[in-house]
């Protein structure tokens, strides 16, 4: 999905920028390949200096996932381990990189010159860890802007990382994977979303035929997707995202509920939830920030909000709540901050239009997607290479 307008305390790290590892040396914490962390996901809170010695690697290789979107830079280095895997590092900064692009079709020198100092950081990353395998994807402001290419041979000439850009379709694949656990194992059918920067994603889980029991193919059982091309930062740009009325952010959801007449099985989906156990599972920094409210939490944790449950009249009143405070109330929340305080309202309008063209009782909260997804597709194509190889 296109990236997670997450808040500043992204999975693997405290801060926007901040680096935190996580090894055996900082805590246990798993992402299972299944994917079923639930709500104990990757935690550990120590920093560790990039100038650091290696962690012991033991024999398990380590994999690198980095997903580069409108809005955030982000990486993740895990290995793999029984039944999942385990977060070594991680690194998340935002760096606006689609700023502007809805308006004038290009990345501007400013964002380019701020993406390009965080992937520094990821590079060193990477070269520290020294993974088997690693995949980097750039998503909808790349795949937008008209000098992207010029951007990308920047990036491999200044940096020395060569970035792939994602379609619509792959990109929603692997935040399937990534997130696949994360729906109810007596659920019908699932509708998932990822509100990103520059575009939202949403894929209809249906089972009715059978559920894949693998995670790394929960893919199969997408019935229908569709990539919606509006995302927090393009939202803020064409309708404001300091100073929000009531009225102001109808208009929002009236403009993106017109796009969601496109999606494909429209009638079919909402007859299935009137019928149907089927749920919402939300990837995205709009979502987990409604969770942090509702829970009340005085600084983001990710293990009380990744695998959370709320209901939908929960989501209702936090989101209430939420477009009624002021922005600088909205800055100073320690649950979103100054850099997300102009898009989280705008995050809150794409998901409104989406909760209410298929209401569903129960939303499910995750704080992962399309790292996670990488890097499950990466361990499970070695894993099936190692097999091969066993059976010849």
């Amino acid at each position: 999905m296109a990236d997670s307008d997450r808040p500043a305390t992204d999975a693997g790290a405290v801060a926007a920028g901040v680096v935190v590892t996580i090894d055996g040396s900082l805590g246990d914490a798993v992402l299972p390949l299944a994917v079923g962390a639930g709500p104990n996901g990757y935690s550990g809170s120590r920093a560790k200096s990039e100038n650091s010695q290696p962690v012991h690697r033991g024999r398990a290789p380590l994999y690198a996932a980095l997903d580069l979107g409108t809005n955030n830079c982000r990486l993740l280095i895990a290995r793999p381990v029984e039944g999942g895997f385990r977060v070594m590092d991680g690194f998340t900064r935002i760096v606006r990189l689609g700023e502007g692009v809805s308006q004038t079709g290009r990345l501007s020198e400013d964002a380019m010159q701020r993406t390009i100092e965080a992937l520094r950081h990821c590079r060193a990353k990477i070269e520290h860890y020294a993974p088997r395998r690693a995949r980097l994807i750039a998503t909808e402001a790349c795949r937008t802007a008209e000098n992207s290419e010029d951007f990308l041979g920047r990036v491999r000439d200044e940096v020395g990382l060569d970035l792939e850009i994602v379609d619509r379709r792959t990109e929603a694949e692997l935040a399937v994977t990534g997130c696949a656990d994360l729906i109810d194992a007596d659920a019908t059918g699932a509708l998932m979303f990822d509100i990103g920067g520059g575009s939202s994603e949403l894929a209809w889980l249906d089972f009715r035929g059978g559920r894949p029991r693998k995670q790394g193919r929960m893919s199969a059982a997408i019935r229908s997707w569709q990539s919606l091309p509006v995302g927090v930062v393009t939202i803020a740009e064409k309708f404001g995202g300091v100073d929000v009325t009531p009225e102001r952010f109808e208009e929002m959801v009236a403009y993106v509920s017109g796009l969601l007449t496109q999606f494909k099985g429209r009638d079919k989906l909402r007859s299935m939830i009137a019928k149907e156990p089927v749920h919402l599972i939300g990837t995205s920094g709009t979502v987990t920030t409604l969770a942090g409210l509702h829970l009340g939490l005085e600084r983001y944790d990710r293990s009380k909000v990744d695998g959370l449950w709320m209901r939908g009249q929960d989501m209702i009143d936090t989101m209430r709540a939420l477009t009624a405070m002021s922005y600088e109330r909205r800055a100073a929340h320690p649950c979103i901050g100054r850099d997300r305080a102009d898009l989280v309202i705008p995050g809150c309008a794409i998901f409104e239009a989406i909760r209410r063209e298929w209401p569903t009782d129960r939303v499910r909260v995750a704080d992962r997607g399309l790292r996670e997804g990488m890097l499950i597709s990466l361990m499970d194509a070695d894993r099936a290479a190692e097999r091969g190889r066993g059976r010849r």
